[in-house]
């Protein structure tokens, strides 16, 4: 990768980016061409751009340019910022195929909701991102669109399904990105590349498709370098939406406190109960933990009282509609997908209504042991990665990877509980590793203010990717 050096603007944070549009130090349009150029020079590296919509881009880019110029008022709360959609998230006259040849040719006919809100809110969509085939994998491979890789170490995964998002942020190629979480979706790459990624509590941020606004795993995610890039996504995000009858009411506006955490409770669990953690994820997580009791919290090591069993709630709970809908989809046309695809049918399609219900009592079961926490602690802190050494091109057994490696999917089952990933330092493969901060149900805002002092701490947008 090339020097880092003259590599500023890549990096800015949108926070500053706006300040200096505003102050006129900065164009919306140098701003987009430094993305534009680091994208021409590592795509062929690192495989992350499903498609770039350069010539459109910049027109926007030279209209928020005037609307700084002429009518700075006018100006939206995002106004020119570079933003990738992750390869989900439907753009008129885009294809949105999931990555997958079956989908392949079929063009996007109407936005999805947050492209509409992140449009209106003056963002500049240069592009969108690779994605493992249907988003059913925590690594981002697929026959349609090959092997997306970590700008830290392209050896290893990015992660998924918005790996091809949070590979763009940690890479220099964006300032904004979205992403989706159904079981991890938004926070594993985000803990792989080194950025922050959030999935709101359910129903924060409306969904295009009536089945996933109706599956309650099912989250809009905003990812960013800097947690406060995050809130200026969710504040645009977020709200009712008359196309998903599960979107929240009233539209909330969120800020970032500062950094002081005095009186806050914050409970540590390293496992969850029954993870094998990494011991250098275990070292990151220990030492983000001490830097929140020098800000101020309380930090306590808890037992949680959850055992492995949580792997077959979330495999029958979240396969008995996603199965039986691959399978239908695939049908026919094993060929034409990847391998894990076709292992992901064979282990979801057919789960039973009664292992359907037990996954629901499970549920219930986790609920309670994890509100017993919450009786005493204000926040939950857990690593996001057990470990984070699978490979770019990932393994056929994409299921059992999630359900070993990645300590995100509980709080999909839960999903009322705001989770934000970030970064806790580097693994001893030169790769990042992740932090969650669980917050109590529809509490993004004390998720926010953990995360902020973390970030106060830790310092990850100083962080840069070299070879």
């Amino acid at each position: 990768m090339p020097n880092n050096a003259d590599l500023e603007l890549n990096y800015l944070s949108a926070t500053d980016a706006l300040k200096r549009f505003r102050n006129g130090s900065l164009s919306p349009v140098e701003l987009l061409d430094a993305h534009i150029l680091r994208i021409e020079e590592l795509q062929p590296e690192l495989n992350i751009m499903r498609s770039t919509r350069f010539d459109q881009a910049m027109e926007s880019a030279r209209r928020a340019e005037a609307i700084y110029r002429t009518a700075p008022d006018s100006a939206g709360p995002l106004e020119g910022i570079p933003t990738v959609l992750k390869n989900e998230h439907n753009l008129v006259g885009e294809e949105t195929d999931q990555g997958s040849l079956l989908l392949a040719g079929i063009v996007d006919e109407h936005n999805a909701p947050l492209t509409d809100r992140l449009l209106e809110a003056g963002t500049v969509i240069h592009g969108r991102t690779h994605v493992p085939e249907f988003y059913v994998a925590m690594f981002t491979r697929s026959l349609a669109h090959g092997v997306t890789r970590n700008p830290w170490n392209p050896y290893f995964t990015c992660g998924g399904s918005s790996g091809g998002s949070a590979a763009a942020l940690a890479a220099g190629m964006t300032t904004l990105a979205t992403a989706s979480d159904i079981g991890g979706s938004g926070r594993v790459p985000a803990a792989y590349c080194g950025v922050v990624g959030i999935k709101p509590s359910y129903g924060r941020v409306p969904e295009a498709s009536f089945f996933f606004a109706m599956n309650t795993y099912n989250h809009n995610c905003m990812m960013a370098r800097t947690v406060a890039d995050t809130v200026l996504m969710f504040n645009v995000m977020n709200g009712p939406h008359p196309c998903d009858p599960a979107s929240l009411h009233p539209k909330i506006e969120l800020s970032v406190p500062p950094g002081d955490l005095k009186g806050m409770r914050i409970a540590l669990s390293m496992d969850l109960g029954y993870f094998q953690v990494a011991d250098d994820v275990r070292r990151n997580t220990y030492m983000a933990a001490q830097s929140l009791r020098e800000h101020g919290a309380i930090v306590d090591e808890v037992e949680l009282a959850w055992d492995r069993k949580v792997q077959r709630y979330f495999t029958h709970g979240l396969g008995m509609p996603l199965g039986r809908g691959l399978k239908a989809l695939t049908h026919g046309a094993e060929d034409q997908v990847s391998d894990y695809v076709r292992t992901a049918v064979e282990l979801l399609g057919n789960i039973t209504a009664e292992e359907y219900i037990e996954s629901i009592d499970g549920m219930g079961k986790m609920h309670n042991a994890l509100q017993d926490v919450y009786a005493n602690y204000d926040v939950l802190l857990c690593p996001t990665l057990a470990r984070n050494t699978m490979a770019a091109e990932g393994c056929a057994e994409a299921h059992t990877d999630l359900m070993e490696n990645y300590m995100t999917y509980p709080f999909n089952m839960l999903s009322r509980h705001p989770v934000m990933s970030v970064p806790s330092g580097f693994g001893d493969n030169g790769v990042p590793t992740g932090l969650q901060v669980v917050g109590r149900t529809y509490r993004e805002d004390d998720v926010i203010k953990v995360a902020n002092a973390l970030e106060q701490a830790i310092n990850w947008p100083a962080w840069r990717p070299t070879k």
